[in-house]
């Protein structure tokens, strides 16, 4: 009897470790695009930085073409609005439209970078979304992209285009500046090639914002660390051969930092995996590069990666968080450099362009939804459904 039980103990042992079907939850199947969703409006060629609200799992997008950010629903894929008020289409393209864009829910707020100089403020409590501040960070400009500090309470944005970039503090509470750092050699290394990605980590209290090129010197980039409260760098991790971008913290303290360089032949291809404490390198992943924006999707315990750059041509990067290798890369579209996920239904977010004119560049949003897309462009929903 003892023999008969322990026999079918192990049975059942057996069958709980045989994997159903193609993916379960600790293994993602591989992932493809399942649905393209329109973008009202002018067709999309100019966009920027997108992000995923968890809790209403709204997807807010910087939408250039479009003179401001637009909301859809991550959870049905449909166009809920769009928040207007930014730089119209009287400015240059580089200046006109929102860039960065973060959402605060402890305060029902959407902050974005305009290309004036300033940070819009806006309610989401109203219904639309009304405008409530516009804070001028002092430069010529763009104001570019932004992370939140929830413990002090402080916005980081970087004014990436000045002819010395630095780093704005805005209070939250006051929505007064604070303070800023000035990337000129003094106060920071000398940035010779703009600023890009901050993030913020709960745990070290720091911000962590990529410079992409430090005196000139094109192979050498760093990390910067720093200190809300001071408002000072305290730290830089270096990184050689990157011009880092786009930076998203994943599982163990890890940070993919995406490497924008386009060149493959004097810079392979890469993404770098650091240990955010220490500035270790705990891998280098080389069948992606060409990054911008990243992004850590906890519902699948994955990196994604806006290449559009890669030069095996413009793709999304799927990175295993968890062991800190490549999965995949999934054709996307020129200039598709923006990501981001939902965590609850697991779909990734990625705007995908409108041809330009009188070329023959792709049109996957058309290739995928027909006709009704051409020329238009759309949003790309990725999953590995």
């Amino acid at each position: 009897m003892k023999l008969r039980i322990l026999a079918s103990l192990l049975l059942i042992l057996a069958l709980a470790l045989i994997p159903f079907g193609s993916a379960t939850p600790d293994q993602p199947g591989k992932v493809k695009l399942i649905a393209v969703i329109p973008v009202p409006g002018n067709a999309l060629r100019a966009f920027d930085i997108s992000w995923v609200d968890e809790p209403t799992e709204t997807y807010f997008l910087a939408d250039r073409s479009n003179f401001g950010v637009d909301m859809y629903s991550a959870e049905d894929n449909s166009f809920l609005g769009r928040i207007g008020g930014f730089v119209g289409p009287s400015t240059s393209n580089d200046t006109a439209g929102p860039n960065g864009v973060v959402e605060i829910p402890s305060l029902h707020q959407l902050w974005a970078g305009d290309g004036d100089s300033t940070v819009k403020v806006f309610d989401l409590k109203s219904d639309p979304p009304q405008r409530i501040d516009v804070i001028n960070t002092g430069g010529e400009a763009r104001a570019d992209e932004l992370a939140f500090d929830e413990r002090d309470h402080v916005l980081l944005v970087a004014n990436d285009a000045e002819d010395t970039p630095f780093v704005t503090f805005i209070s939250t509470d006051t929505r007064q500046v604070l303070g800023k750092i000035f990337f000129d050699g003094t106060q920071a290394h000398l940035a010779t090639n703009g600023l890009e990605q901050p993030l913020w980590d709960p745990d070290t209290q720091r911000f962590y914002l990529s410079v992409p090129e430090i005196n000139g010197v094109a192979a050498t980039g760093e990390i910067a660390v720093i200190d809300p409260v001071s408002m000072a760098v305290t730290n830089t991790y270096p990184v050689s051969k990157c011009q880092p971008a786009g930076l998203a913290q994943g599982p163990f303290d890890n940070l993919l930092v995406g490497c924008s360089n386009r060149d493959a032949v004097t810079f392979p291809p890469k993404l770098i995996i650091l240990d955010i404490r220490t500035g270790d390198i705990l891998a280098n992943i080389g069948q992606v590069g060409g990054a911008d924006e990243v992004w850590f999707n906890k519902g699948d315990q994955r990196f994604y990666v806006a290449a559009r750059d890669n030069p095996g041509g413009p793709a999304l990067g799927v990175i295993d968080a968890r062991t800190n290798t490549w999965v995949q890369n999934v054709s996307t579209g020129p200039n598709s450099h923006s990501v981001a996920a939902d965590r609850k239904n697991n779909h990734i977010f990625v705007p995908l362009r409108a041809p330009r004119a009188n070329t023959t560049d792709p049109d996957p949003c058309a290739a995928f939804g027909g006709p009704t897309f051409r020329g238009h462009g759309c949003i790309g929903v990725f999953s590995s459904e």
